[in-house]
């Protein structure tokens, strides 16, 4: 039996006990609504108070789509940061990511506005990304420039609809950062291989997500990585976690941006796992990775 791959650093290994003691490794075979119970049960314990001085509203866009806005008491830019959270388009919600949210909006300076995107199984595809891309529109509309931000499935909305704007011609989006995205990879080879009984995420739960979301094998909007063409694209930002079966979708898409021309960086947490995000007060790891990444927005947003 192959041994299954582990970090070494302290912080992450109790982050990942922490964890599993929520949402237990098997949680995909159990029925939605409990999954569901468990992940805001898990993120709960994971909250955290505003910055102080922040702002938050909740609205909608499009008269259907909850969104919350944050506005930190310091804004230095009039570019909007979107963020799209993850959660394997099943689990998720505005509370779920909202610490995390209004961190990325303090450091960065910037005013956020994050989506609670219709989920599966009740929504699949292309019901998540739609709501995405009305939530950005609607951005553009108001005449800013726009970041989009997403970790893990809404690391994949964020480059499909960065995509689809690069396709439709629409200005205003000057970066995306990517945080552990799964944009499409083959689930049989590298990091899927490797990984695949990663702790966090296994390349199981990968397929399961994926058969959940019912978006078709031939939709690049779904599957970036499987667009032919990525050139045009705005400045990218993106970083992803060794112990997880989509570290190669990271990397393969950071190169293949490179060739395209596009302005890239680039980061792998050497200790990671899947999720570290939720990690940056318990690990080193997390907390370096969680500061390249605000770092890296705030440069975005304020050119």
């Amino acid at each position: 039996m192959t041994e299954r791959p582990m970090p070494t650093e302290a912080g992450i290994l109790a982050f990942h006990k922490r964890c599993e003691d929520f949402y237990p490794a098997d949680a995909v075979d159990a029925d939605i609504t409990q999954q569901r119970a468990w992940y805001d049960a898990l993120c709960a314990a994971f909250d955290a108070s505003p910055p102080a001085g922040m702002v938050k509203e909740d609205g909608l866009v499009a008269e259907r789509i909850p969104v919350r806005r944050y506005r930190p008491a310091t804004v230095t830019t009039a570019t909007r940061l979107f963020y799209i959270h993850g959660g394997g388009f099943v689990v998720g919600s505005l509370d779920s990511h909202d610490a995390i949210c209004a961190e990325i909006a303090e450091a960065a300076g910037a005013e956020l506005v994050s989506v609670d995107y219709r989920l599966s199984p009740e929504h699949v595809w292309p019901a998540a990304f739609d709501d995405c891309w009305a939530v950005l529109i609607e951005l553009l509309l108001e005449e800013r420039r726009v970041v989009v931000i997403g970790d893990s499935a809404g690391g994949n909305l964020a480059a499909g609809i960065v995509l689809k704007a690069r396709d439709e011609g629409l200005k205003g989006v000057v970066g995306q950062a990517l945080i552990y995205p799964g944009l499409g990879g083959d689930l049989v080879s590298g990091s899927y291989q490797d990984m695949a009984e990663a702790p966090g995420l296994s390349t199981a739960d990968v397929a399961y997500y994926r058969d959940i979301y019912q978006a078709p094998e031939d939709e690049v909007l779904a599957f970036p990585l499987r667009s032919e063409n990525l050139a045009g694209l705005p400045r990218t930002f993106i970083t992803g976690a060794y112990f997880d079966p989509l570290r190669d979708d990271a990397r393969a898409y950071a190169a293949r941006l490179v060739l395209a021309g596009v302005p890239v960086e680039f980061r792998e947490e050497g200790q990671m796992i899947h999720a570290w995000l939720r990690a940056r007060s318990m690990s080193d790891g997390a907390k370096a990775g969680f500061a390249a990444l605000c770092d890296a927005v705030r440069r975005m947003a304020n050119p």
